[in-house]
């Protein structure tokens, strides 16, 4: 299964589920990220916290929807909410649920308010994708009504 962390730019939130979710998945189930319009970069926050948290980011980049290698059998947007944001909505044949969360790329404040707004959103998808890891997956790929129950559920939890 291809699960897609989408967004608009592709260099924080949707970078932070595809590494995340990545490092914990089970063989067979692989994730990628991309952007509506990307930015072009990762931000370099988002991969400072993902080194610090031992999960590898070589080969993550900011990429359009128009670029990924497969067609995803499940999106995931994570755009937030509180700042207006038109989170886009991915076109085709796929399960979609949303799990939002804040950009933390538009934070301002001191350095340490904004690493916690980082580590913030990291720690709300990583939650997030290990209630997803511990759903009976192989019954679920069978149940697509079941599984978007089940995504739409996790998209709402908070560490």
């Amino acid at each position: 299964m291809n699960v897609l962390f989408l967004c608009t730019g592709n260099s924080c939130r949707s970078i932070l589920g595809e590494a995340t979710f990545n490092h914990l998945a089970p063989e067979g189930w692989r994730a990628m990220s991309a952007g509506s319009k990307p930015t072009g970069q990762v931000h370099p926050r988002s991969l400072a916290l993902l080194n610090r948290e031992g999960i590898s980011t070589e080969g993550y980049y900011s990429k359009s929807w128009n670029d990924l290698p497969v067609t995803p059998d499940i999106v995931i947007s994570v755009c937030g909410n509180a700042a207006n944001e038109t989170c886009p909505t991915y076109l085709g044949p796929v399960l979609r649920s949303h799990w939002g969360v804040e950009d933390p790329a538009h934070v301002t404040g001191s350095e340490d308010e904004i690493n916690a707004s980082f580590m913030t959103a990291y720690r709300i998808l990583r939650h997030r994708i290990e209630q997803f890891l511990a759903l009976p997956l192989d019954e679920l790929q069978q149940d697509r009504e079941r599984l978007k129950a089940e995504l739409d559920r996790i998209g709402t939890l908070l560490p």
